[in-house]
């Protein structure tokens, strides 16, 4: 569970980590917790919001990486 913090701000991951861990400790798989935390923001923010979201996330990842 030692992942890299990410942004509290919104588009930045780090409610969505910080559900999907809590969801872990309480004995949920990753894959489990991370398709129900999606499944939460595209309700809160609505499917095109947060495809973006996720593909600013990606793009943050892979920048990160140096390529």
């Amino acid at each position: 569970m030692s992942r890299k913090k990410k942004s509290m701000r919104v588009g930045g991951g780090g409610r969505f980590q910080k559900g999907e861990q809590a969801m872990e400790r309480k004995g949920m798989g990753r894959k489990e917790a991370g398709a129900i935390m999606a499944k939460e923001g595209r309700k809160k923010y609505g499917k095109k919001a947060f495809a973006r979201m996720g593909a600013a996330g990606r793009k943050r990842k892979r920048t990160a990486k140096g390529r």
